[in-house]
């Protein structure tokens, strides 16, 4: 039986001496909340969700203008590329491009597929926060060569990570715990730019550049003038790009190693102005006369190697060693060469060893050396990537001390047992001469550059020199036989690392330099399934890009062997920042050298503009990030490295550069670090 019912209220009507009068219509208010008490749960959730599906479509049809992230501010800053100027959208209105061409449709965007991105196209924005940029549809080392130690640790962590079957979604940052792929898909909008209206990367165009596009730039994009045929403005991105960097750099860390643009301070490794020695040449090519100008007084008043100080012998050798010498070739300037040959000279005690491996590391200013404190080895891609340098200041002085030690290292090195099939381990003991960890193969950190120095040594040689010749061809049939494998779901061609036997399908991104390198080898009458692996493999470098969500690569990725339907790309959480390397880049330099396909450049652009949301810091400089799967807190390192402006930024010049004989790849063959260094003549037969 139930009960008799409650009666919730009861009204009154009250009055005063004035006649005012008072009824409690606050608790009628109030039953409107019991009245939704009494509906079903299923009412109430069928009213919830028809609320939520209005909100919803409500915030699509009126997009919230963007927070931007720029240092430790804010900026509201829609973009728009309309006539000659950078306006700002009004939020939900499409964008034109001009009075009569047209509204592009807007392209499907998502976690892991980056919008194409170009000069003139400008399309509505999917969601309510991100801002798209369209380009029409183009045709069909501890110590490595990039970086202090405590970068090279990181960016290595699952160096001792067997093959396994890994998850389905990227994992996240803390304590490697999985997140669901659901989760993953939820970070579609973007807050985390830091590019400014100032600040894009695309100039607006001149005035006959306005009126081509007003003509050529059809509503269908598919029938747009490709834009790679308008390099002359990405090149003066790349230079826009290179003075950002450079302002950082010179307003808090002049004659400083490195620049922190987060805190606006300075990272010291050497002590020798390590990016701006890095950036000459770079300068020189892209013509910045008074940036250049104020480097070169710096080196001619301030630089000094008469320290004490201890400098790695790779790192010293590929940045500061090739970058004087590149320099003194492209501006005859004897300053440079002076520099140079006082710095070699200096480095000379490294290679007083029993076995004549050079040491790892040399005081400049006592003339000692030393192995790490850690061990008696050098790394392998150390001792065996000086060699360009140390050739040419041989040839440059005409003293053949420099030549003779470093060749010494590739005869030792030819004959060594240990070797797999031309791959060779990643350590060489300082004492016996002999490999050390053996059993370990990769084309990552530690042995890269190695098989990089092989063939460049012999272009530079003049193609004399067969036991070069003779390693490089092995050790590229051992990568195809032992190394290479595809992606289960796409099919990418990857190459992965060898642990004593066991298949580990884990790439760095310093894997990246293989596509160039191979491509070159190619161009220089080697066979030409080295041409077709290096165009699968440049493929799967811009896919560790594109398949980001911020559009920038890891520093390593893991690839999914499973025949599914999931991604071919994964990232574990101490992998996946970005530490603005120039790999992918150069290789993209090259193949569009050899081939001129218009899509190396235009992936290229892409990457750029990646770089420019996601790494540009507002007051000046570019930064690394931590988190390449987060568009809306990549969060910042606070390290922009010398290599950004040493190599980075150079490749793409060259790329975006429609002057094939600038630095043309017949007459120059360029160092680990991006240095350019002349091909010798050839000795009379």
């Amino acid at each position: 039986m139930y009960p008799p019912s409650r009666k919730d209220f009861i009204s009154l009507t009250l009055s005063d001496p004035h006649s005012h009068t008072y009824n409690n219509g606050k608790h009628r208010r109030q039953s409107c909340w019991r009245k939704w008490k009494q509906l079903s749960r299923l009412q109430r959730s069928l009213i919830l969700f028809l609320l939520a599906l209005l909100l919803i479509l409500g915030l699509l049809s009126y997009p919230s203008i963007t927070e931007q992230w720029r240092g430790s501010s804010d900026k509201d800053d829609w973009l728009e590329l309309n006539d000659r100027d950078l306006k700002p959208i009004l939020p939900g209105v499409k964008s034109e491009l001009g009075p009569a061409q047209g509204k592009a449709p807007a392209p499907v965007a998502g976690p892991h597929l980056r919008p194409a991105v170009g000069p003139d196209l400008v399309v509505e924005p999917k969601g309510p926060t991100i801002p798209i940029f369209v380009k029409p549809p183009m045709k069909k080392k501890p110590s490595n060569k990039r970086g202090p130690p405590n970068l090279q640790k990181d960016g290595n962590a699952s160096d001792a990570v067997g093959q396994e079957k890994l998850p389905q979604v990227a994992l996240p940052e803390d304590e490697g715990e999985e997140e669901e792929e659901d989760k993953e898909k939820k970070i579609v909008s973007w807050r985390g730019a830091m590019i400014e209206a100032d600040q894009a990367t695309e100039p607006p165009p001149s005035a006959n550049g306005k009126e081509a596009a007003a003509t050529s730039v059809p509503a269908n994009p598919a029938d747009a003038v490709p834009v790679s045929t308008r390099s002359p403005d990405r090149l003066e991105a790349v230079r826009d790009a290179f003075r950002h960097a450079w302002k950082g750099y010179k307003d808090y860390a002049w004659g400083h190693d490195e620049l922190k643009p987060i805190s606006k301070s300075f990272g010291e490794w050497f002590g020798l102005g390590l990016t701006l020695i890095d950036s000459l040449d770079t300068m020189w090519i892209m013509e910045l006369k008074e940036e250049f100008a104020e480097a070169k007084n710096w080196v001619e008043k301030e630089l000094s190697f008469s320290k004490n100080v201890d400098v790695n012998l790779f790192e010293t050798t590929i940045r500061i060693l090739g970058g004087l010498l590149s320099t003194y070739h492209l501006t005859g300037d004897q300053l440079f060469l002076d520099k140079a040959k006082d710095l070699g000279s200096r480095l000379m005690p490294a290679f007083k060893t029993p076995s004549k491996i050079p040491f790892s590391d040399v005081n400049i200013g006592k003339g000692t050396a030393h192995p790490p404190r850690w061990t008696s080895d050098s790394t392998l891609a150390e001792v065996t990537s000086i060699q360009l340098e140390f050739r040419e200041l041989s040839r440059l002085t005409q003293d053949p001390q420099y030549q003779d030690v470093a060749n010494e290292v590739m005869k030792l090195v030819h004959k060594l047992p240990g070797k797999h099939d031309g791959l060779v381990p990643m350590f060489i003991n300082t004492n016996s001469g002999q490999f050390t960890h053996k059993g370990v193969f990769t084309l990552g950190a530690r042995a890269d550059s190695y098989y990089e120095y092989l063939l460049k040594q012999w272009i530079q040689g003049g193609k004399t020199e067969d036991d070069l010749l003779e390693d490089y061809l092995q050790a590229i049939e051992g990568v195809k036989k032992h190394l290479v494998r595809q992606t289960g779901p796409g099919r990418l061609t990857f190459v992965g690392e060898l642990s004593h036997n066991r298949f580990n399908p884990k790439m760095d991104h310093l894997v990246c330099f293989l596509p160039g390198t191979l491509a070159l080898g190619a161009q220089n009458g080697l066979p030409g399934d080295h041409m077709d692996l290096a165009v699968q493999l440049l493929e799967t470098c811009h896919q560790m890009y594109k398949q980001m969500e911020t559009g920038l690569s890891p520093e390593i990725a893991h690839f999914n062997l499973q025949a599914s339907d999931g991604h071919d790309v994964f990232v574990k959480p101490a992998d996946r920042h970005n530490l603005l390397r120039p790999e992918t880049v150069e290789s993209l330099f090259y193949m569009y050298r050899f081939t001129k396909d218009t899509k190396y450049r235009d992936w290229g652009w892409e990457i750029l503009q990646s770089f420019n949301k996601y790494t540009k810091v507002s007051d000046g400089g570019y930064t690394s990030i931590n988190n390449v799967h987060d568009p809306v807190n990549p969060g910042p390192r606070d390290k922009m490295e010398s290599f950004f402006l040493g190599e980075t930024l150079k490749y793409f010049y060259l790329l975006f550069s429609n002057d094939t004989e600038l630095l043309g790849l017949d007459k120059y063959v360029f160092n680990t670090e991006a240095h350019p260094l002349p091909i010798w003549p050839s000795p009379p037969k």
